[in-house]
């Protein structure tokens, strides 16, 4: 007899677990094909997820979160936040959609500086003529026992793509981009080497929609964009090694 009672409880459970999908999927149907049919630029959503808000439901284009009801009938864009658990959930969403997997960075398009052991990795996406990335490299300087993969990534103007190009083609690239952004010493002209790895950093960073510099890649795949105090960065390191 438990034995048929248990039978029992779990066909029961896994009939409400069936019903649940279905009702979500028809939900997540009504919502795409709404908001698809009254918005154009909705038209190629990646998903819809519910929320831990009743009646809310994520919708997500690549890394861009935004919220609305079961009918499609309301859109938001916002931060939802958790009062109770103290937590902001569109930031903890965000972060996970642009975390960028460290093992996929293309390390031959990158020189590196290593601080004492070198034993944890961080990767920085840099425009030589940013004043934040001079800022930042300030703070990372004071920063021991990691390897920094620089990334050149000239966003900034023609002036830029020049320089990067030469620190690139350098005899020490490590010792002319720091010269440079934390002395200001001119970046000397260096005879013409490939410079296509500067090319593939921006299209990388294109892909990846890295719209700024500096931005930071930790090794748990965790982005951090824009210039962070070196609190910050350590941080970030040290939560990236656990």
């Amino acid at each position: 007899m438990p034995t048929r009672r248990l039978l029992t409880a779990l066909l029961t459970g896994a009939l409400l677990a069936t019903g649940a999908l279905t009702a979500q999927a028809q939900d997540t149907a009504a919502i795409r094909k709404a908001l698809g049919e009254r918005l154009p630029q909705m038209q190629n959503i990646d998903e819809i997820t519910r929320t831990p808000m009743p009646g809310l439901f994520e919708v997500r284009m690549g890394t861009d979160v935004f919220y609305t009801d079961a009918k499609g009938d309301f859109l938001l864009q916002g931060e939802l936040l958790d009062t109770r658990a103290k937590r902001n959930l569109t930031s903890e969403r965000v972060t996970k959609l642009s975390a960028i997997d460290f093992a996929s960075l293309p390390t031959q398009d990158a020189f590196t500086i290593v601080r004492g052991s070198g034993k944890r990795q961080v990767a920085v996406f840099v425009d030589p003529n940013c004043g934040y990335c001079k800022r930042f490299e300030g703070d990372l300087k004071t920063i021991n026992d990691v390897t920094v993969h620089v990334y050149l990534y000239p966003i900034l103007g023609a002036d830029s793509v020049e320089k990067s190009k030469n620190v690139w083609c350098a005899k020490d690239k490590g010792r002319t981009w720091t010269d440079w952004m934390l002395e200001a010493k001119p970046i000397a002209a260096a005879a013409r080497c490939d410079t296509a790895a500067i090319d593939r950093n921006v299209a990388f960073g294109r892909k990846h929609k890295i719209n700024g510099t500096p931005t930071l890649v930790f090794a748990d795949g965790t982005r951090v964009p824009g210039a962070i105090a070196a609190a910050d960065i350590e941080k970030q390191l040290v939560a990236a090694s656990r």
